[in-house]
């Protein structure tokens, strides 16, 4: 079968996981598309792809590529989207994939008229601790779903001093830890439980840095089917990163624990197997003898799941695909999220 050539936009993460992701799901990397000539040409040298571009209308001309896969700045992803779009590729984008949701509603509508596949990089949806938890509920195992809370505390940027890209902490950018690790999690809350009603909530910088995005955020939030849920996380917090993942239902709890699925009930507290359809692949040694990044089984998933849908095959993914309806879905969410932090918390219908 021949592969589909694709073009990766992105050269930290986009190098990292989108490379060897896609290679592994089968996808042909036929270009590297950045902003840095000298930077491009070493990356693109280290990961064996044979071309380097700094504009995407180019590389798509030039290599003949049906997807188009983006990693790069948050504020670059719509323009880069549409240009994509424009030429007729699938496009694969990483999350948050707008600024905002009428930047998202635009890159919906434009990419359902021009009918390419479209998917926002919400890999996380294939961590088998998640579908576990997801499929708990789904086939009524603790029964009607009540109560959800989601708390995380990690290093990611306690140290003011770490070096992490400028966009994290410039909020025109993109950046700001709702959309690099929220926007995940409202993802898998849609994923699990159904669409959000309302919100309150409060961005905010726990580390010792001031006039930046958030890296930290609090959060009430309400569905649609009448579940109340919590939601807390900070990637500035010094210590042994720390997650709570539990959903309190009529009938028995699930939670995470350290990967594990829990269920408690009327019968005592159990821990649920994990099927074999879950399991994700190891990815392998790199020739530098770095391990493989987490975030690479289910991001190989992920493109699995895309070249299903491109090639109009009977996938076998274990959850369902995220498109841009899911990634608009986001954006209405943390659009009402800054717009109740902005007014001190007050509640705001998604």
């Amino acid at each position: 079968m021949t592969k589909i050539p694709a073009l990766v936009v992105g050269t930290g993460f986009g190098c990292r996981v989108h490379v060897p992701a896609l290679r592994a799901a089968g996808f042909e990397v036929v270009g590297l598309v950045g902003t840095r000539p000298d930077k491009l040409e070493r990356k693109a040298a280290d990961a064996g792809i044979p071309a380097f571009f700094t504009d995407l209308d180019e590389a798509i001309e030039k290599t003949g590529a049906q997807l188009v896969t983006i990693a790069s700045t948050p504020s670059t992803h719509a323009p880069l989207a549409m240009k994509a779009i424009a030429r007729g590729c699938h496009v694969l984008c990483e999350k948050p994939f707008a600024l905002d949701a009428a930047e998202g509603a635009a890159l919906l509508a434009a990419a359902e008229k021009a009918g390419v596949v479209h998917m926002v990089a919400h890999e996380f949806r294939w961590l088998p601790e998640r579908v576990l938890f997801g499929r708990a509920i789904a086939d009524g195992l603790i029964g009607e779903p009540r109560l959800l809370a989601m708390d995380q505390f990690i290093p990611f940027c306690a140290d003011h001093e770490a070096r992490l890209p400028g966009w994290w902490f410039d909020e025109a950018s993109g950046g700001g830890w709702l959309g690099a690790g929220g926007s995940h999690l409202l993802d898998q809350i849609r994923a699990w439980l159904g669409e959000f009603d309302s919100v309150s909530a409060r961005l905010l910088t726990v580390s010792d840095r001031t006039d930046v995005a958030d890296d930290s955020y609090s959060l009430r939030f309400r569905l649609a089917n009448g579940l109340e849920g919590s939601m807390q996380q900070s990637a500035g917090a010094w210590g042994a990163p720390a997650t709570l993942v539990r959903c309190a239902g009529s009938k028995g709890t699930v939670w995470i624990d350290a990967g594990k699925v829990m269920l408690a009930d009327k019968d005592g507290t159990r821990e649920l197997d994990v099927p074999e359809d879950l399991r994700l692949p190891m990815g392998e040694v790199s020739a530098s003898g770095r391990p493989p990044s987490f975030e690479l089984g289910p991001f190989t998933r992920l493109c699995e799941a895309l070249r299903d849908a491109i090639t109009g095959q009977i996938g076998q993914s274990s959850v369902a695909i995220p498109t841009f309806a899911d990634g608009l879905a986001s954006m209405k969410i943390m659009d009402a999220i800054r717009q109740s932090s902005h007014e001190g918390g007050a509640l705001k219908t998604v």
